[in-house]
């Protein structure tokens, strides 16, 4: 069972979500939150395995919480919500530590699969929409100070494009037809090279990816 804890500040969209989630045999809705201050004070409370974390809210933001939860409860997945696609909070959280992303307007099918996803240790982000995100906001983005992502100098030549292939927004059996490797052995070395980055899941590797120069966001239109 997936216990579930959901944080949004509007009333109608927490009852909205619990009433697709609550169905489904596999999850547990455990909570409700209205800012991302109860959100960290119920999930200490409650040890749900999954938060699903609006980012706009207010007290303490998505992106806030998502930080908190980190620090306090680091085996807590958060699942990150927006109402818009290209948002910049987006790259924001999953910096802070979230493990997914969804606008608001999935189908319920997409948002359980998602809760699924997250709750197994995997990223819930389409990889094509997290490179849009990055690209269009991973430079400008303010964040805190904090130490820079690994080089590329600690990985292996094949590391190094298996990483360079996930950045631009490739899946598994993308990078295994790519370079002509199993589906096993690309997993293998993504092990590895989370390992030698320092990071959680396949978003954080994208990040990093862009932060360290591997791959170049491309400039923002308008």
């Amino acid at each position: 069972m997936i216990r579930v804890l959901i944080a949004d500040d509007q009333p109608l969209v927490r009852r909205g979500l619990a009433l697709i989630l609550t169905p489904d045999p596999g999850i547990e809705v455990v909570g409700e939150a209205a800012d991302g201050a109860e959100a960290v004070a119920l999930a200490q409370e409650l040890r749900p395995d999954v938060v699903v974390m609006d980012i706009r809210m207010p007290v303490l933001d998505g992106v806030a919480a998502t930080a908190r939860l980190a620090e306090v409860r680091p085996g807590i997945r958060v699942l990150a919500l927006s109402t818009f696609d290209m948002d910049e909070y987006v790259v924001a959280a999953l910096r802070a530590g979230a493990c997914g992303f969804l606008p608001k307007d999935v189908s319920p099918e997409e948002l359980i699969a998602a809760v699924r996803t997250v709750h197994t240790g995997e990223a819930a982000v389409a990889p094509r929409l997290l490179t849009r995100l990055l690209s269009a906001y991973v430079r400008t983005v303010p964040r805190e100070p904090r130490p820079a992502p690994a080089t590329p100098d600690g990985l292996t030549p094949r590391e190094l494009e298996i990483w360079r292939l996930l950045a631009r927004g490739l899946d598994n059996a993308a990078i295994a037809a790519e370079l002509d490797i199993s589906v096993s052995t690309v997993k293998n070395h993504l092990t590895a090279v989370f390992g030698k980055l320092g990071v959680r899941d396949r978003a954080q590797a994208v990040i990093a990816a862009y932060e360290t120069g591997l791959v170049e966001a491309e400039r923002r239109s308008g």
